[in-house]
């Protein structure tokens, strides 16, 4: 993006940002997930794919966007093609894991900073 110092030229390109984030969350589905008690540890973000051998999590959603709580004051969201995109690229690696409750859920670890 070309810089400018032109103030009336940043305040039109933040109204479209608001523009564009406000028809996000009033015209879409958005699946919020918290992940921060481990996010903000280990620095990825625990995407469940399948629960009890049956497709779950990102595999059944219907929302368009997921909203992820990354730490105690922290939300990204992003369009759940594109998550399915960056965890797809991790299937059948050691990102593929277990966890959820009692290990029963199949998952995706994805690095936060993918996510932006």
């Amino acid at each position: 993006m070309k810089h400018c110092n032109d103030f009336r030229y940043d305040l039109e390109i933040g109204k479209q940002s608001e523009n564009e984030l406000s028809l996000i969350l009033q015209d879409t589905t958005i699946e919020v997930k918290d992940d921060s008690k481990h996010s903000a540890k280990t620095g990825n973000v625990f995407i469940e794919y399948e629960s009890r051998n049956k497709p779950s999590g990102i595999s059944t959603t219907q929302a368009t966007h997921w909203a992820i709580k990354t730490s105690s004051n922290t939300f990204v969201i992003i369009c759940t093609e594109r998550l399915k995109e960056i965890a797809r690229k991790y299937i059948g690696t050691d990102r593929d894991v277990l966890g959820g409750d009692n290990n029963t859920s199949k998952g995706i670890l994805v690095p936060r900073e993918e996510l932006l």
